[in-house]
């Protein structure tokens, strides 16, 4: 997405994380979340020069590299009222992971800390801070939700995107068997452990197509495009959408991995 600053009354300034793989893979689900910020009064701004969130270098135990990252990453956002991520993994890896980065640095903690206060996962933006209960959507289909890691253990998103969830009209949310179960990504997880991992999903895939859902949706779209991959191969035939989408009622877009 390109930089632009999209105004909407004299709300809050919000900088948008737009994500890599939202930005490289389903820019629809960074349309979904300005529009979904605007709606609740927000004025959106998205800074052209922000990169990934150092999240694949952290993990894999390079400290050196997310902290260049991260300092990048403060210093674009920092002058922002919030900074909102449609991705509890990524919202994750800036709200808790940072100050880590940067604990016991005179310099650098403080603004690791004062930035990581304003960062915020999308729906629990909207729900916790923004006090949304209801979204102007329409969608009739019968649907299910996947609890992403990141979001649910390290940012307690849990009831936030059902509760808005079922403010649909035309909607109906089946709870889906172990949701709070990994889906076996794991960002590199699942390339360092493909056989675990393929169980993990094969599992997952199989709890869904139990539901009877013709709607997969979750809050972070490295699960999503995880699942939906398995449940092709297995023949199961569920639409797979972030929740912003559905949320913003912008589903005229295929669905992931659909034909365009």
């Amino acid at each position: 997405m390109s930089e632009a600053t999209l105004e909407s009354r004299d709300g809050p300034r919000v900088g948008l994380f737009v994500t890599c793989l939202v930005d490289s893979f389903r820019p629809s689900v960074g349309f979904a979340t300005v529009k979904l910020l605007k709606d609740a009064g927000c004025r959106v701004e998205i800074p052209r020069l922000q990169t990934c969130c150092g999240q694949p270098a952290y993990n894999s135990g390079d400290r050196a590299d997310a902290r260049t990252i991260a300092e990048q990453v403060i210093e674009l956002f920092e002058g922002y009222d919030y900074v909102v991520a449609p991705s509890g993994s990524c919202a994750g890896m800036l709200k808790k992971h940072y100050p880590e980065l940067f604990a016991g640095d005179a310099a650098w903690e403080p603004r690791a800390d004062a930035f990581s206060a304003k960062v915020h996962e999308l729906v629990g933006f909207l729900s916790d801070v923004l006090g949304v209960t209801q979204v102007g959507a329409r969608v009739e289909t019968r649907a299910t939700y996947h609890d992403a890691c990141s979001g649910l253990r390290e940012l307690g998103i849990k009831a936030q995107p059902r509760r808005l969830l079922e403010s649909i009209e035309g909607l109906t949310l089946v709870e889906l068997k172990d949701a709070e179960v990994c889906c076996g990504f794991g960002g590199t997880f699942c390339v360092k452990y493909p056989d675990i991992s393929n169980a993990m999903v094969g599992k997952k895939a199989k709890a869904v197509a139990a539901t009877g859902a013709d709607l997969l949706l979750a809050g972070d779209l490295g699960c999503l495009m995880n699942m939906d991959g398995k449940l092709k191969r297995e023949g199961v035939a569920v639409e797979v959408r972030h929740v912003a989408e559905v949320l913003a009622g912008m589903t005229d877009t295929p669905p992931i991995g659909g034909r365009l």
